[in-house]
């Protein structure tokens, strides 16, 4: 794929499992690239029917339609170009018994040959996906990891980004939430050791402070996803925190760029793109290699 070189002003494709999902790991990321005007497009795999909601907001194809409006409105806070849904069937967290297989089951190719077409017709320059493990292990999650990586590898897209969280931080979290007995220290359902991405593994830290205005509201358009009707979800337990302890939590998000060694946290994620990468400092400014900041 021929790209003008150096042009300043690049285009993100972000691609998502379900409706919700680009709120949590990269609100904050999707909104500072649409306000620094980079182009950001946003893919969502399934259409979250099997998502956990209360009996108001329906089930099956009436929650499909909620979460969708929710989708557009969260998309429209983070400052997204565009939306597109492949409309695949949301396969839960743990397969049913005699149910047809979900996005989880779909073909890899022809996923990715979809996600590709979109790549193509965007002049991608960078794809978000989710880490090998999708995080914690949701099926649908990792589908989107292996149909990704295929698809970017089809379109020439020249950066892929997983996007993960600080697996050695959350795994300290989990043990602290345990131990005080918090409902959050059930954020990984799936259970397992391994969660997210080691912190060696990283390659980008991104300071995303001055957007979460932008990613509470994301959140927050989810409105089916903050109610059930016999406990308290862990959204509806993030948004309720105070603004400075929310501004703590999510001031940062975490990538692993595909092919790039691991060194100095980066905080920009088309660095590779520009050849001059920022490094995120301990204070989360940005500076240049040289260690000024600008």
């Amino acid at each position: 794929m021929t790209r003008p070189a150096d042009r300043g002003r690049f285009t993100l494709v972000s691609f998502h499992a379900h409706p919700d999902d680009e709120s949590f790991l990269t609100g904050g990321t999707l909104a500072r690239a649409a306000a620094e005007g980079h182009r950001v497009v946003l893919v969502t795999a399934t259409d979250g029917a099997r998502g956990l909601a209360a009996a108001a907001d329906g089930s099956g194809a009436a929650l499909a339609r909620v979460r969708q409006r929710e989708l557009a409105a969260a998309a429209h806070a983070l400052g997204c170009a565009r939306v597109v849904r492949l409309g695949y069937d949301d396969s839960g967290l743990t397969p049913e018994a005699g149910r047809p297989a979900g996005f989880a089951g779909a073909d890899v190719d022809e996923i990715a040959a979809r996600l590709a077409a979109i790549l193509v017709g965007e002049q991608a320059d960078a794809l978000t996906v989710y880490d090998p493990q999708g995080g914690y292990g949701h099926p649908d999650h990792v589908q989107v990891y292996r149909a990704g990586t295929r698809a970017a590898a089809l379109a020439g897209t020249p950066v892929v980004l997983e996007a993960t969280l600080d697996g050695d931080l959350v795994d300290i979290m989990l043990r602290v939430l345990r131990l005080v007995r918090n409902p959050l220290s059930r954020a990984a359902p799936l259970g397992g050791r391994r969660l997210y991405s080691r912190r060696r593994s990283l390659t980008h830290r991104v300071d995303v402070s001055q957007h979460l205005a932008a990613k509470r509201s994301a959140m927050s358009a989810h409105v089916s996803q903050q109610r059930a009707d016999t406990s308290v979800r862990m959204l509806t337990r993030f948004l309720q925190l105070p603004a400075p302890v929310f501004d703590r939590v999510f001031r940062r998000e975490w990538f692993v760029e595909q092919g790039r060694c691991p060194g100095p946290l980066l905080d920009d994620i088309f660095a590779s793109l520009r050849g001059s990468p920022a490094v995120a400092s301990p204070e989360g400014q940005t500076q240049a290699r040289d260690g000024r900041v600008p």
